[in-house]
């Protein structure tokens, strides 16, 4: 939609487009048009409530960072779990860095984990890197609490072999956090040593980084790096 790209540009800065492209490497310069998160917020929910967005979904791929941003915002905001998913999965092959794939967070798979679990056991297959990459994601944001915590799930993401950055970097931020709400199921993970030695010293990393792990804790997950 030229509308929505014309509008994009309206709120352009190109200082911002400069900062983003240093916190997502690998991109060219003009992938990025320049518009702050709250703009780009504020005109998917724009676009949800005048119902424009159901045209704007069906537009891909995009050219630029920003329209995938957009993209990523509208779908979090729509209220039909079976339509959200649809979207999600045409939009995920399309998704090509670690920002656009985790501010894409539908609201409505917290209310549907359930029916949520079996579309994360296969992305999380996928040979896509920001498939698996969201697929951890979810299980992060929706399954480490009491009432959702299984520790099957924390199989799913320390079992995955993969030479990504940004798969490995996600299972570490996921065990971290893993390990600061679920420690004694974590632990144990840890504690086989039977990860990738990088993702396994990422992930003790992390958490010793985190304020949210004991003083007790720290300490004895140095005793767990791997030399």
């Amino acid at each position: 939609m030229d509308r929505v790209v014309n509008k994009l540009f309206e709120y352009r800065d190109e200082e911002y487009a400069k900062f983003s492209m240093k916190l997502i490497p690998g991109m060219d310069e003009e992938y990025f048009i320049g518009v702050r998160t709250p703009i780009l917020r504020s005109m998917a929910k724009e676009m949800y409530k005048d119902g424009s967005y159901i045209e704007y979904l069906s537009e891909l791929p995009h050219k630029y960072f920003d329209e995938n941003q957009l993209h990523g915002f509208s779908i979090s905001l729509i209220k039909d779990f079976d339509q959200a998913v649809i979207e999600i999965e045409r939009f995920l092959p399309y998704i090509n860095n670690w920002a656009t794939c985790d501010q894409t967070s539908p609201k409505v798979f917290a209310k549907n984990k359930d029916r949520l679990l079996p579309y994360i056991h296969k992305w999380i297959k996928s040979e896509h890197t920001y498939t698996v990459r969201f697929a951890v994601g979810m299980l992060m944001e929706h399954y480490l609490n009491p009432e959702d915590f299984k520790p099957e799930y924390l199989r799913l993401a320390s079992e995955i072999k993969s030479e990504e950055y940004y798969i490995n970097m996600e299972i570490a931020w996921y065990l971290a956090t893993a390990l600061a709400k679920q420690w004694d199921e974590t632990i144990k993970i840890i504690e086989e040593h039977s990860m990738d030695k990088w993702v396994h010293n990422k992930t003790i990393q992390k958490a010793i980084e985190s304020n949210r792990i004991t003083a007790e804790q720290k300490e004895y997950l140095r005793t767990l790096k791997q030399k």
